[in-house]
């Protein structure tokens, strides 16, 4: 089995001469958890300038779906940069972005036709959908949830509910935004235990926010995370997005899936939404679309995509690099990624499910696919949240070599590329526990 090898103290002379340079010129508004400095990546494995090596956990945030440098993807980039690097396709045609939108086009759920939006990154894809909401329906009105991330540029930022920080200092943001409860099992916004756990959220929505506060009839959409990332890696109830969805649709409103971080294979299903037999309106991709190149999506039906030229457009948005790896990344996907993600999944959850047994700082562990969270807590029966330890935790994974990163107040993400293989989630998991015990000795 390979593993991590730590050569030099972390960080080695070189990343901290690097990283000197970087608080010089670079801007102070980035969160590094630890100091790694990445210098080269093949796969799951990621060396610093140093010669150490890290098992790396994270998929520079679940975005290199199909490992670091995947020699398939990095042969479309290159194929294609021979032939074309940039176009626009805000004005002109060509043959990558055409291609990549009629394959994602078909890979949406439903019988319906369905039309694409290229964009550069997740928030972009977001806000695109928030545009086209409005435009579509002519509604002013949007509910977004409590623990949702969406993005940071104004409008995503405004849909986002995070945390406090991202929002600071920066109001007045888009009016008009209503944040409701997202149901978390474990942490029941209704004060329900997980055995009475339903659709509590989507009552409430209907039966208080929209009797009191709300018009429905001016709603424009509900933007919803199958399952939330930033805010915690939180798997909803199986019914949840089935009854979420009547609900808006009972209304006329629009239903948005932000799978920028759940999409694209990560479940085990190329959208985490197909887990839960729902049928988006629109839905937004990023992160794993390109193996790490610069690319969002925002997919709608083309009934639903009815806005005229010109009200919206990217000038680098479907950039036929990006396009290119997109579309070799969806091929790796389909030929056998995804059943990867959901059989290294389980193996993946079920170690963390047998060390839940024997260490009581692990309050809960959910996910799906290989999008796993682990709740850490200073006691089960309160479940006070364990915060330090989880910032300890990441910290001393890091100087055994495993990449990992937090998520919500006190939980950590296990979002690994898809091509992980049995060996190297054996030595996460072990590399794992070791922390765990230092942590919570």
């Amino acid at each position: 089995m390979r593993a991590p090898v730590i050569r030099t103290p972390l960080p080695g002379p070189r990343a901290a001469a690097l990283i000197e340079l970087d608080s010089r010129y670079v801007s102070p508004s980035y969160t590094r958890v630890y100091p790694l400095v990445a210098q080269r990546a093949e796969g799951l494995w990621v060396t610093d300038p140093d010669g150490n090596t890290f098992l790396d956990f994270t998929a520079g945030i679940a975005v290199c779906s199909t490992g670091h440098c995947h020699p398939r993807v990095v042969q479309a980039i290159v194929d294609q940069a021979h032939e074309l690097l940039h176009m626009s396709g805000t004005d002109f045609y060509y043959t990558p972005q055409i291609a990549l939108a009629e394959r994602l086009a078909r890979l949406m759920p439903g019988d319906a036709p369905a039309k694409v939006f290229f964009g550069n990154s997740g928030a972009e894809a977001v806000e695109a959908a928030f545009k086209l909401a409005r435009w579509h329906t002519r509604r002013d009105l949007n509910i977004a949830f409590f623990g949702a991330f969406h993005g940071r540029t104004m409008g995503a930022l405004s849909l986002t509910a995070s945390k406090t920080i991202q929002k600071r200092y920066y109001s007045p943001l888009v009016p008009g935004i209503t944040h409701v409860p997202y149901p978390n099992c474990y942490r029941c916004p209704f004060g329900h235990c997980e055995k009475k756990c339903g659709i509590e959220c989507v009552d409430w929505m209907e039966n208080v926010l929209f009797r009191t506060s709300v018009p429905p009839e001016e709603v424009a959409a509900i933007f919803v995370e199958p399952i939330q990332g930033e805010g915690g890696y939180i798997v909803p109830p199986p019914e949840f997005h089935r009854e979420l969805i009547k609900l808006a649709h009972r209304y006329g409103i629009l239903f948005v899936a932000d799978e920028v971080q759940s999409g694209m294979g990560r479940t085990g299903r190329m959208l985490a939404l197909e887990h839960f037999g729902v049928v988006p309106d629109v839905v937004a991709l990023a992160k794993g679309i390109a193996s790490g190149m610069p690319l969002g999506a925002m997919i709608a039906r083309a009934d639903i995509m009815d806005w005229e030229a010109g009200s919206h457009a990217s000038t680098f948005g479907g950039n036929p690099v990006s396009c290119a790896a997109a579309l070799a990344t969806l091929d790796l996907l389909e030929e056998g990624l995804m059943q990867n993600a959901s059989d290294r999944g389980r193996q993946l959850m079920e170690g963390l499910q047998r060390m839940q047994l024997t260490h009581e700082c692990l309050g809960d562990v959910r996910g799906l696919g290989l999008m796993i969270g682990v709740e850490l807590v200073k006691d089960r029966e309160t479940r006070e949240r364990a915060v330090d330890w989880r910032n300890r935790l990441v910290r001393a994974a890091f100087k055994r070599g495993l990449l990992l990163l937090g998520c919500g107040e006190n939980s950590i993400r296990f979002c690994p590329a898809l091509t992980i293989s049995p060996q190297e989630v054996e030595v996460g998991l072990s590399i794992f526990e070791e922390c765990v015990r230092e942590v919570n000795h």
